[in-house]
């Protein structure tokens, strides 16, 4: 595991122990949680992208105005 340092406001990290407490967490639980959570959501675009790359096959043969695809 890596160490990092990290510079904020006093009464900001102040708040984020006291939330992390509630939780019965550590702060450094707490942001390698967030870290994980930050990092995981960049992947979601990765996966649209690949989803995106894998259906280019897919032809409508024809492009559709903007109440044709909200149509219910």
């Amino acid at each position: 595991m890596k160490n990092i340092t990290l510079s904020a406001d006093e009464d900001v990290i102040e708040r984020a122990r006291s939330v992390a407490r509630a939780q019965r967490k550590t702060l450094n639980e707490a942001f390698r949680e967030w870290l994980a959570e930050f990092t995981a959501s960049s992947g979601d675009g990765q996966a649209y992208d690949a989803l995106m790359k894998r259906l280019r096959y897919v032809n409508t043969g024809r492009h559709f105005s903007r109440d044709e695809m909200n149509e219910r």
